[in-house]
């Protein structure tokens, strides 16, 4: 079920976005959303998913990496952020900030003192959804969409 929905979600959010070429979309898709690659995931217990639903249907999930670090972020023991997606018909319903405040509680629960994560330059709503939860832009690295070097920006918030 984690391999459909981050696919599915992944390619709701991303692939009418004109900056996206098809080929660099389905090149990353295809690696990071393979079968063995999520079963690495959640195989390895620094990673956290947590799965929302509506009506029992899976509506989003988020990843969050125990302990994950990059230059810029300033955190003695870190949480990332490393993923929260949505199915793009659950927009709007609370998926999001639902799994937000989940993420946000299991950081605590956890002993993490910063949630980090990586969003878009080019993805304007979720920078203003990370900034309505008390994230700021602490730097930028380079995210690899198949050949196509994208800029994030980094964010960081205290938990």
């Amino acid at each position: 079920m984690v391999t459909e929905l981050a696919f599915a979600t992944f390619w709701d959010a991303f692939h009418e976005h004109p900056k996206n070429a098809p080929d660099d979309l389905a090149a990353y898709m295809a690696a990071a959303f393979s079968r063995e690659q999520i079963d690495a995931e959640l195989a390895d217990e620094r990673n956290i998913f947590l799965i929302a639903e509506i009506g029992g249907e899976p509506a989003g999930y988020a990843r969050l990496i125990v302990g994950a670090i990059e230059e810029g972020i300033t955190a003695e023991r870190p949480i990332e952020l490393n993923r929260l997606y949505s199915h793009q018909r659950f927009l709007g319903q609370g998926v999001g900030q639902t799994l937000m405040d989940a993420c946000f509680e299991r950081g605590r629960n956890l002993g993490c003192d910063v949630m980090w994560l990586g969003v878009w330059e080019y993805n304007p709503r979720a920078q203003r959804f990370y900034e309505k939860n008390g994230f700021r832009v602490v730097g930028s690295h380079v995210f690899l969409l198949g050949s196509d070097p994208q800029t994030d920006l980094l964010m960081q918030t205290e938990l």
